[in-house]
């Protein structure tokens, strides 16, 4: 099955450094895995934008972003995640990230973007997110709210691993049940 077979008209336009394929979850409705694999940045997020929103628009709305093939992304690209979520949850929708590479997850938490969205390491964890109806997971320790030892900023970890404070820049550490190190 093509791109064009999933959403008519998606591949009319190519770039080569940004390669988006598709692919549809058959048991839960509304539902399209986005693989990506390229680069997002200031001169191809627009062309991003236009093709998500193609797929927003043909009905999908619950979008999972498949980013292990995705080595940077810009602060522009980021701001194409948050438009998609705006678009998507009005209508019922949200948006996965899965299996984000650790320097571009580094992007997302410098810039304090990370609380925003849901981010899994499997495919089947994103899936089940879906299919449970619900936009957030409720059965773990994440998403965790909580002040940074050094400061006190409040702060949301999504899940575990190593991310810097946005407020004093110290590098903390979270584990699987929630637990907050210094780095």
């Amino acid at each position: 099955m093509t791109n064009n077979d999933i959403v008519p008209g998606f591949d009319e336009e190519r770039d080569e450094s940004l390669k988006i394929r598709l692919e549809t979850v058959n048991d839960v409705e509304g539902c399209l895995i986005l693989f990506l694999n390229g680069y997002i940045d200031t001169y191809n997020s627009n062309y991003f934008q236009k093709k998500v929103l193609r797929a927003i628009e043909y009905g999908f709305t619950r979008l999972i972003f498949h980013c292990n093939g995705l080595n940077y992304v810009s602060s522009t690209g980021i701001g194409s995640f948050t438009a998609f979520l705006k678009t998507v949850k009005p209508r019922g929708g949200d948006l996965v990230l899965l299996e984000i590479q650790p320097k571009v997850y580094e992007v997302f938490q410098l810039l304090g973007f990370s609380q925003f969205f849901n981010i899994k390491d499997a495919l089947d964890d994103a899936v089940r997110l879906f299919r449970s109806g619900r936009g957030r997971d409720s059965g773990s320790a994440f998403p965790k709210i909580f002040a940074c030892p050094i400061c006190s900023k409040k702060l949301k970890a999504v899940k575990a691993g190593r991310f810097r404070c946005s407020e004093c820049k110290t590098i903390l550490a979270i584990d699987m049940a929630g637990q907050v190190f210094l780095g």
